[in-house]
């Protein structure tokens, strides 16, 4: 027996559907993995033989359709006739137009490094009164009780004044509820409000409302330190004033001069005490909570004692207007020394100097008499029907008490000074601003959690005790300082007509200083509280890297102290020092506070409406509908407050969550915005479930199969960038990849690719989404992405694809049979088709093209495809100055002219600009060039044929050959090498031999047959000789030679061209030669999109 030595050699020949744009095919399967059914083909069911329905005309009668089938220059559309009319035929059946068919895994985040940085208790072992029910009271209680509180009543009267507690204080109590809810839901860190809001509502929710909560907090303490600094020039040391009014009508400025110089000042070393070190300020909030119970209980003391023995404050009156009483000693126009009448202070105020007889005075003065009425007639005194309602005034009105007698006379302005007048113009709204601060502070439980012994049951019940304190000590002041301060003196916000006395002050018992020094120190404790806490707030903000330029403010001193966070709030405090007026900050942090409470009962309503998983408070007195009513109330009480802050705080909050949006870090807490999408995106898929779109609403929604090269990278980004232009952001986008392999071993692979074409996705603008599957075959994962990619009403109904390159100097036909596969699947699966040939030169994102023209080809009507692809493309700033024409082919036995006019009248309908053209077509005889070019086509066809035949039996003898070495295959893993081939109807696995020399026994038999074999090519090469073309191919390639010399002729210089791509042969035989007609259709063109409908109208002309 002789023996042969089979040397195994690599096939070094390129393999040319490796070019093959759009698909992707990339082997990751294990070398070790069984082979390959080697005799898969293409299946003809379906696809091959699949008969549409015509969606778009009548049936014309047969001898029109025999015309239109058997036509010669649309021989290459012939078998779709039926279905996809010509041109003409639809254009001269719709004249007037009437007949259109109408048609996730990172979890919440552990703080742990900075945990251990914290110096915590060894046990929290607080309780529910000194852990949550004393400082909520601390930062309740605050400066508008003492400084405000009776200026609204006797401004708003009781009854107003009641409901405006009872608003503030019932918002302030449904978001504790909301509060209570989420703080149990969980342990709730630093952050307080922040924590909950984000966790719940997610980054961009957390973020915005998280700064409104901090500008809020650091806008607090500018208002506490303005009444600290009110409180110690108004009525602790009045002398201190560095500026002084050099008239009567500038004491307003003069006083805003020195709370500014004061205020910096308290700020500053406030700032320093906070920076020194924050113990000496939880020490002394004890020291600050006693000064603010001590005030309150001498409030109610002085007003017990006012039953029997009221405090002693006459009120001047002059006429029924009140007088500045630290003006004048004596109530009275003149006084009697030794039995003489001389004038008074008051009378001097009043009237030039000179004798009592001749004296020039105030016209007002002479005419109404001077008296002195009770500033504190006491509880007992009947007063409270005088001060029930309300009494708003003017800027610049003189307070006025109803029922003395009063001559009404014409006084002079010098003397206006003499009067206690209003300082501001006031209202109802107004005044629920002013007094909403008083009601907030009740997060303050909340972020002492990490402290509490049981902060699940602490939290809420000492938050909601709290603000129930607090709301019945405000109900309780108010119908208090009605029923015992007269009317006036409610109404004289600084105390003027009482001798310069803090009008609460006169209430007080033992003496008007209690209340001075007591609210004095507690404003300054409630200025260092929130000094304290808005640079934590801002820290904890910071340090969750949520908001990329606050990153500075998440350092600070070794032990964590906020220093840079402190620096910045100390400077936005300084802007409300600034502004000066306690009355006009107090609704600015109103809005923000506001604002943060209308999100945590957001937070709490999603949470409880979409029932998460993960939502089980401990609290459960609550309910989604009280978490409405206090965040409808929230709101209203915003606009109520100050209309245009509230848009303000809006606008503020809404910059910050698009800029958190846009460039914030990704961050995925599970937050209850995230379950409200999914909710809603369920909600809108089931009613996208109804029925198909209207040919109205009808856009592409893309599924675009792109190809990876071994190293994941995507082999032709142009088609992406395609894409976004086509869909400039709008529509559903999806981009799909097959890798080749199996799904167990290669899902690494798959997370890889998936991560490659998203990140091309994000730089080519594409917003979609990817999905990427493994697959044994190519050509079964493509069809896999054809029938599942998706979900209910949000599927594609447009598939984008490339074109197969260099599949004419390939031996292998792979390439282009997944190709024509792709487009039966399409056509079977009713979806639409665009192949962009010569992708690489599309322009990209960042050309503009300034002139040129876009030419659409429409050959046969398949729904509008080739009209709406233009205009959406228009739309993108890179086509959007290239102008429309529209190029129609009309036979010999149109008229040109009336196709001409109906096409325009078309266009008119469908209100697109286009250029219209008719181009004629001759019956012109097939020409020797065509005949040739049939002919090559063929005899190439036959040759490869052939070659294939040869090569599969060589294969079989070589598979024979290799089942021997079968066991010493499976030992080296690595003898597998990946193939080079992407689309493959039989997908082979090609074996690597090694290198060293193989001994193999032949037979007599085997070396006969092979000899036989060879000497049959010669007359293989004869009969190619005599080969004679089939009269079909004939046509279809003059169909193909004609229109590509008509439409170069016309669109060789156009930017891009859009032309009908003619079906796929029913028959597989001629599958090679209808690539042959696509390439001849297409030649010398440089940019081509050829379009193939989905089989339903997708453009109209009713609105």
């Amino acid at each position: 027996m002789p023996h042969f030595t089979v040397v195994p050699v690599k096939d070094q020949a390129p393999s040319c559907y490796d070019s093959l744009e759009g698909i992707n095919w990339v082997d990751y399967r294990d070398t070790g993995q069984e082979a390959p059914d080697h005799h898969d083909t293409v299946s003809s069911d379906g696809a091959g033989i699949h008969k549409e329905d015509s969606p778009f005309l009548n049936s014309s009668d047969s001898a029109s359709k025999k015309n239109d089938f058997y036509d010669k220059n649309l021989a290459l559309f012939e078998e779709e006739l039926d279905i996809r009319p010509k041109v003409s035929s639809l254009l001269s059946r719709l004249v007037n137009y009437t007949n259109i068919t109408q048609g996730a895994k990172e979890h919440e985040e552990e703080e742990s490094a900075q945990a251990s940085r914290r110096k915590t208790p060894k046990s929290p072992n607080m309780g529910t009164l000194m852990g949550v029910y004393l400082p909520c009271l601390q930062n309740i209680f605050g400066v508008i009780l003492f400084l405000r509180l009776t200026w609204i009543v006797g401004m708003a009267g009781i009854i107003q004044s009641l409901l405006i507690v009872l608003m503030c204080c019932s918002c302030t109590m449904l978001t504790a509820i909301s509060m209570s809810a989420i703080a149990t839901n969980g342990v709730v860190p630093a952050g307080g409000a922040y924590f909950m809001i984000s966790r719940s509502l997610g980054p961009e929710f957390g973020g915005a409302v998280g700064l409104c909560f901090y500008l809020g907090t650091t806008f607090a303490s500018a208002m506490y330190i303005l009444g600290a600094i009110e409180i110690f020039l108004k009525y602790l040391v009045p002398q201190a004033a560095i500026f002084h009014a050099t008239d009567p009508g500038s004491s307003d400025s003069a006083m805003l001069n020195n709370m500014r110089v004061y205020g910096s000042l308290c700020l500053s070393l406030m700032a320093v005490v906070v920076f020194v070190g924050v113990k000496y300020v939880n020490k002394l909030a004890s020291l600050f909570l006693a000064c603010v119970i001590i005030s309150i209980v001498s409030i109610y003391a002085g007003a017990l004692k006012s039953i029997s023995h009221p405090p002693e404050f006459p009120i001047c009156m002059l006429g029924n207007r009140t007088l500045v009483r630290d003006s004048f000693d004596v109530c009275a126009k003149t006084v009697i020394k030794g039995n003489i009448t001389e004038p008074s202070q008051l009378w001097e105020h009043f009237c030039l100097p000179g004798n009592m007889s001749t004296a020039q005075c105030d016209d007002y003065f002479i005419q109404n008499n001077v008296t002195e009425i009770q500033g504190i007639p006491g509880l007992s005194s009947g007063i409270i029907k005088e001060n029930m309602w309300s009494d708003y005034m003017q800027k610049g009105e003189i307070l006025e008490k109803v029922g003395l007698s009063s001559v009404d006379a014409h006084g002079s302005v010098e003397t206006f000074f003499m009067y206690v007048s209003a300082d501001i113009a006031t209202s109802f709204t107004l005044l629920v601003g002013i007094f909403f601060p008083s009601a907030t502070g009740i997060m303050a439980g909340s972020n002492r959690s990490g402290d509490l012994k049981d902060a699940q049951k602490s939290i809420p019940v000492g938050t909601i005790l709290a603000i129930a304190t607090t709301s019945l000590v405000y109900f309780s002041s108010v119908v208090l300082f009605g029923s015992c301060i007269e009317g006036v003196v409610l109404r004289d916000k600084f105390g003027d007509a009482v001798r310069k006395n803090l009008v609460v002050g006169t209430l007080s018992w033992p003496s008007p200083w209690v209340i001075v020094i007591g609210s004095f120190f507690s404003t300054v404790g409630a200025g260092l509280q929130s000094l304290t806490g808005a640079p934590r707030l801002l820290q904890a903000i910071a340090k969750d890297n949520i908001i990329p330029f606050l990153r500075v403010f998440g350092h600070g001193k070794s032990n964590g102290e906020p220093t840079w966070a402190l620096l910045l709030t100390g400077l936005i405090a300084e802007l409300g020092i600034l502004i000066a007026s306690l009355d006009m900050v107090a609704p600015i942090l109103s809005m923000f506070f506001l604002m943060c409470y209308l999100f945590v009962n957001l937070a709490c309503a999603v949470q409880t409406l979409l029932r998460t998983p993960n939502w089980r408070p401990r609290f459960r007195y609550y309910h989604w509908a009280l978490s409405f009513l206090g965040m409808s109330m929230c709101l209203a009480l915003m606009f109520i407050s100050s209309w245009y802050y509230a848009i303000v705080a809006m606008v503020i909050a809404g910059m910050i969550y698009k800029y958190i949006e846009y460039q914030g870090a990704e961050k995925e807490w599970g937050d209850g915005i995230r379950g409200l999408s999914l909710s809603a995106a369920r909600y809108a898929l089931l009613r996208l479930e109804v029925g198909p779109p209207h040919t109205k609403n009808w856009r592409p929604q893309l599924l675009v199969l792109l190809k990876l090269d071994e190293d994941l990278h995507v082999k032709y980004p142009r088609l992406l960038t395609f894409a976004s232009q086509l869909k400039a952001g709008k529509g559903l986008t999806i981009v799909g990849s097959v890798i080749q392999g199996n799904f167990l071993d290669g899902y690494g692979e798959l997370q890889a690719a998936e991560q490659a074409v998203k990140n091309m996705m994000e730089i080519e603008r594409v917003k979609g989404f990817c999905q990427v599957v493994v697959s044994s075959k190519v050509r079964e994962g493509i069809v896999h992405l054809i029938q599942s990619c998706g979900l209910g009403g949000m599927q594609h109904n447009t598939v984008v694809m490339g074109w197969p390159y260099g599949w004419r100097q390939s031996e292998d036909p792979r390439a282009w049979k997944t190709f024509i596969n792709t487009v039966r699947c399409t056509t079977a699966a009713h979806l639409a088709l665009m192949v962009p040939k010569n992708v690489s030169f599309y322009p990209s994102n960042h050309e503009r093209f300034t002139d040129g023209n876009i030419d659409v080809w429409w050959i046969v009507h398949d729904g509008g495809m080739l009209m709406l692809l233009p205009f959406l493309l228009k739309q993108h700033k890179v086509w959007r100055k290239c102008n429309l024409r529209i190029f129609t082919v009309a036979q010999m036995d149109d008229n040109s002219i009336q196709m001409k006019k109906d096409l325009a009248t078309f266009l008119y309908q469908l209100r697109i600009e286009a250029e219209v053209e008719v181009v004629e077509m001759d019956d012109s005889d097939i020409s020797a060039y065509t005949y040739e070019r049939t002919l090559m086509m063929e005899q190439r066809s036959q040759m490869l044929r052939q070659m294939r035949l040869s090569s599969a039996e060589r294969q079989r003898e070589v598979s024979m050959f290799l089942l021997h070495f079968q066991a010493q295959l499976v030992k080296d893993r690595h003898s597998l090498v990946r193939m080079g081939s992407i689309y493959s109807d039989e997908e082979e696995e090609i074996v690597d031999i090694p290198a060293e020399k193989v001994h193999m026994t032949w037979t007599r038999e085997k070396c006969e047959a092979e000899k036989k074999i060879r000497r049959k090519a010669p007359e293989n090469f004869r009969e190619l000789m005599s080969l004679k073309p089939d009269q079909s191919n004939v046509r279809r390639m003059h169909t193909a030679v004609k229109l590509n010399e008509v439409i170069v002729n016309k669109s060789h210089d156009a930017r891009l061209v859009l032309l009908n791509m003619p079906g796929p042969p029913r028959n597989n035989d001629g599958d090679e030669n209808y690539m042959e007609f696509l390439e001849v259709l297409t030649e010398g063109l440089e940019r081509v999109l050829l379009v193939r409908g989905g089989g339903r109208e997708v453009i109209t002309i009713y609105s």
